[in-house]
């Protein structure tokens, strides 16, 4: 199966605008409704076959399994895993490129994982970049929920630079993409089985000299 031409050129020209500022973008619709079913039966399967684990929050020696901060099933993802996850990984190349040739970011590389709420779950108030660690620079988000309803909880929460929040639910095939040192954000209790895809498209390091 040919990866289909998912990134129109408006959807990709908003979401560019809107990166520079306010500094984030929500794109419903931004994959088809096949490719994030296929996303979403596998990442059911791996659940199914215990291979999703909680996630922890820190990294390396100091990551910790704290599910009063954070209650999700997580699994990384790498290519050559899956027919579906490398059509995710392919589609996040092309917006890593089409990103860098107009913003300049130099974006090298993505890390992604599964992130599966059960309900009851949450993921309180946090930003996507470490204390000592900050490659991170544009975080996406693909939901995999279909028919999600406001009574089904599980909202993205973004804290703007205004003061103000803005709510995402989180909807099949849409897509959030923000800057991940700029915008504080949660996972609000989901009432029902939550799944997405997150990933954080990274720069160049320091040289560590």
């Amino acid at each position: 199966m040919l990866l289909s031409p998912l990134t129109p050129e408006t959807a990709l020209d908003e979401l560019v605008e809107r990166l520079v500022e306010p500094g984030w973008c929500v794109l419903p619709g931004f994959v088809p409704a096949e490719m994030a079913r296929e996303l979403a039966d596998q990442a059911r399967l791996w659940q199914n076959e215990g291979l999703l684990s909680l996630a922890a929050i820190g990294r390396g020696d100091e990551a910790q399994v704290r599910e009063a901060i954070r209650g999700d099933l997580t699994r990384w993802l790498e290519p050559g895993m899956t027919p579906a996850t490398d059509r995710f990984l392919a589609l996040s190349e092309q917006l890593r490129q089409a990103l860098n040739a107009s913003l300049f970011l130099g974006l090298e590389e993505l890390e992604s994982h599964y992130a599966l709420y059960p309900p009851g779950a949450f993921y309180k108030k946090h930003l996507d970049r470490f204390r000592d660690d900050d490659r991170r620079t544009i975080t996406i988000v693909l939901y995999l929920n279909e028919h999600w309803l406001p009574a089904d909880g599980g909202e993205l929460r973004l804290y703007l630079p205004d003061g103000s929040v803005q709510d995402v639910q989180p909807e099949l095939g849409t897509l959030v993409c923000f800057r991940s040192a700029l915008l504080p954000h949660e996972v609000r209790v989901a009432h029902r089985e939550r799944l997405s895809l997150t990933g954080w498209f990274l720069r160049r390091g320091e040289i560590p000299w």
